[in-house]
């Protein structure tokens, strides 16, 4: 199982959106985890697309970035929208700062929405068994996410083995988009490949976009476009596409333009094709920018197909 671990920001949700008809036929293999960081319209109409398509998801209350901390009013709006639908976890992270009474006297007055849990764990708690057979004793914990970005491996060892997700941001992230200009081509992961043989039920990533995380928006002086895709040993890689006109932030869409001529050289000499790619060939076709937020929707709708395909 592949739980995509996305923030909450309008253009990841509308790519799980865009995909909803894949996820919904490849129910067995997908479920994503959806850190919210904004309380919108957005969030509202893709988690109502996720529960009429039946599409699992783990829902997280206590969101550590962003603007929308407020877990009763996640959980109202959860409610207000979910109904008798039960294809959906409560996700909880725990980082050793987290208000564990809060929490669990949330979960209590919103019980009959809480079907299952979803643990994230970013933190050790020396205490975390005991933390476990509280939560256990009223509700059904189904995923134990570990960062192993931020937790050693041994700490799964707390948790029974049919609850075990790993979770790891395996993106090279750059300070500037230009320095992907002398890296082109990146190692991504192989997890999917071992993660059952190691013990895990599932495997998390924060996809082609990496685990940082900034509210900020402003012009970069370099477009680069991230394509996941597999080798023939079916290992993930990453290729990093950029414009070459990257001293100033002035005429975006001639960046884009160098970016994506770059992108439909590769795919037209690698014959590799996706329904994100058929995405940028009409945009290359057109001469059309869509804008920052469309080129990020697109890579993750990309690194999704790629391993529903593969796995």
């Amino acid at each position: 199982m592949y739980l995509p671990y996305l923030r909450g920001k309008q253009f990841e949700l509308i790519a799980l959106r865009e995909l909803s008809e894949l996820l919904h036929h490849n129910s067995e293999k997908v479920s994503p985890i959806i850190e919210p960081v904004k309380d919108s319209a957005t969030i509202k109409s893709t988690i109502r697309e996720l529960i009429d398509k039946n599409i699992n998801f783990t829902l997280i209350i206590n969101p550590q970035v962003g603007t929308f901390r407020d877990i009763g009013k996640i959980l109202e709006m959860l409610k207000s929208i979910a109904g008798t639908s039960t294809n959906f976890q409560i996700g909880v992270i725990f980082n050793g700062k987290q208000n564990r009474k809060e929490i669990l006297d949330k979960l209590r007055d919103y019980k009959s929405i809480v079907h299952s849990l979803t643990l994230v764990h970013y933190y050790v708690h020396d205490d975390i068994k005991s933390i476990i057979d509280d939560l256990s004793s009223e509700f059904v914990i189904k995923y134990n996410v570990i960062n192993f970005g931020k937790i050693n491996r041994r700490y799964s060892r707390n948790f029974p083995v049919d609850t075990l997700v790993e979770l790891d941001d395996y993106f090279i992230s750059q300070t500037r988009n230009s320095d992907y200009l002398t890296i082109d081509d990146s190692a991504f992961s192989e997890e999917h490949l071992y993660y059952l043989e190691e013990g895990f039920i599932g495997f998390s990533d924060f996809l082609s976009v990496g685990e940082n995380y900034s509210d900020s928006g402003f012009l970069p002086y370099a477009i680069a476009i991230h394509i996941s895709y597999g080798t023939q040993d079916s290992k993930i890689r990453i290729k990093h596409f950029v414009s070459d006109s990257n001293d100033d932030n002035s005429d975006i869409a001639g960046k884009f333009d160098e970016a994506i001529n770059k992108l439909i050289i590769w795919c037209d000499e690698t014959g590799y094709t996706s329904i994100a790619i058929e995405k940028f060939r009409e945009l290359h076709e057109n001469g059309h920018f869509p804008g920052l937020g469309t080129l990020k929707k697109l890579s993750i709708i990309n690194h999704i197909a790629l391993i529903v395909r593969i796995i």
